[in-house]
């Protein structure tokens, strides 16, 4: 299929790569010209200026962009300006980490333009190139059902579903990433407490090896835990500061105003406020482990 795609940074940049990978056409803008070029080289047709690929998008019988760039104003701003330029029947994906009322409020005003967004949750961070991602989307079921080529191509093995209506799929992927929030502070916790226990001098690489295999607790963020350790033992090179960008957040306030308890994802995302004041071994466990599944910066001494 022929796809344009906007933004080629760690996520957009892998799945232009991915369906380039797939025998996709792949049309793609982006701000550094080394990153286009590269797409070129790939096999890629690149533009650095957006009206010129708008004007051959539109020469596609359905045009379909892929914008994967950081949510807010950069992405909301993008979305509008497709809005106003693609033709009738286009099909806008939104594949970042946008809140979910923000797309729903896209999602209507996008439609009086006769133009359908699809809210696409993107989950597999550096490793979704080569084992596939996990896609959740929300729109309407019609230009669902006709990316669906795009989709699976791009996706694990039953990695992609239709959540429902509008701004389904990024709420689904906000719960997502709160999850995450709490399952990373469990790991981080617990490996402190494996270290401040002195008198066994517990290896934390094999630890984190055998609980991969065959435990109850073994998961891929566990296995990045791994590789982690066996790179730096102590994470003598890692600040422990750690960020929130936004999704841990809008789960705590969806969760208060549903009347719902979630205590873990609740201390989790305070946890990391409190890791911006003083530094533990658990917060450098945070950091690193961010790092690893999403190449989210760190800080180091």
């Amino acid at each position: 299929m022929k796809i344009g795609i906007i933004g080629l940074g760690k996520m957009g940049g892998k799945i232009a790569q991915r369906l380039l990978k797939y025998n996709h056409q792949v049309f793609v803008y982006g701000h550094h010209q080394d990153k286009v070029d590269f797409m070129v080289k790939n096999g890629g047709i690149g533009f650095d200026d957006m009206d010129r690929f708008i004007e051959e998008i539109n020469t596609h019988e359905t045009p379909i962009v892929w914008v994967m760039i950081p949510s807010g104003d950069p992405t909301n701003n993008v979305l509008m300006e497709l809005g106003k330029k693609l033709k009738k029947g286009a099909i806008i994906i939104d594949g970042g980490n946008s809140n979910y009322k923000d797309s729903i409020n896209t999602a209507a005003l996008l439609k009086t333009k006769s133009i359908n967004l699809l809210d696409i949750g993107t989950s597999g961070g550096l490793w979704g190139f080569e084992n596939g991602y996990c896609l959740m989307a929300g729109g309407e079921k019609e230009p669902f059902d006709a990316i669906v080529p795009i989709l699976k191509d791009l996706s694990a093995p039953e990695g992609y579903e239709y959540m429902g209506r509008s701004g389904s799929g990024h709420f689904v992927k906000m719960i997502h990433n709160g999850i995450e929030y709490g399952m990373m502070q469990a790991y981080a916790e617990g490996f402190e407490i494996l270290k401040s226990k002195e008198e066994f001098n517990i290896n934390l690489d094999k630890v984190s090896n055998v609980w991969q295999h065959g435990s109850i607790i073994e998961s891929f963020l566990l296995n990045l835990t791994r590789d982690m350790f066996k790179n730096d033992p102590d994470l003598n090179n890692v600040k422990g500061w750690v960020e929130d960008s936004g999704e841990g957040r809008w789960t705590v306030l969806e969760a208060l105003e549903n009347n719902v308890s979630a205590p873990v994802i609740t201390l989790s995302l305070l946890q990391r406020f409190r890791s911006r004041k003083e530094e533990t071994f658990s917060d450098k466990v945070l950091a690193s482990l961010r790092k690893e599944f999403g190449g989210h910066s760190i800080k180091e001494k």
